[in-house]
């Protein structure tokens, strides 16, 4: 499927747009991704890790969701890459009025990105709070662990 087609199917499923107005809902969302117009009509393939990250975003937005579960959006992406999705990931979030569910083993990616924290062992919760409180004091040894872990943890 060409980039339009990928978005486009969302918006004529739900009936956001007619087939005579999906044209420009796909190009509204181009513009909201930060993709140029004139990749409409290319495949996946032609296409970078960040840019297919964009279009994966677009078509989560295409439907206009209330809530959004991002699982591991910036793993496979270079550092640079990832800092720029998740600048848009925030700034959709805003603009669109998102409540987001960030998922992630990354937790200087969580720290940037998330309001609460809450930290997973084997399925259960050990340790919530803001980012702030988590990496100045953790309270649990595997968030303490975790926290260790993280390369370069002093310029957090």
């Amino acid at each position: 499927m060409t980039v339009f087609d990928t978005l486009a199917e969302p918006l004529l499923l739900h009936g956001i747009e007619t087939r005579s107005t999906v044209a420009d809902g796909v190009l509204r969302l181009m513009d909201d991704v930060g993709l140029a117009r004139a990749f409409v009509r290319k495949y996946p393939h032609e296409f970078s890790g960040g840019q297919r990250q964009r279009i994966a975003i677009g078509r989560a937005l295409a439907t206009r969701p209330e809530f959004v579960v991002a699982d591991e959006p910036v793993s496979a992406l270079d550092v640079t890459i990832q800092a720029q999705i998740l600048d848009l990931m925030l700034e959709l979030g805003r603009e669109y009025g998102l409540t987001m569910l960030f998922v992630s083993h990354d937790l200087a990616v969580v720290k940037h990105l998330a309001d609460r924290i809450i930290v997973l062992y084997q399925g259960k919760i050990v340790e919530e709070g803001t980012g702030e409180s988590l990496f100045k004091a953790p309270q649990q040894a595997y968030t303490q662990q975790l926290l260790q872990a993280i390369p370069g943890r002093a310029l957090l």
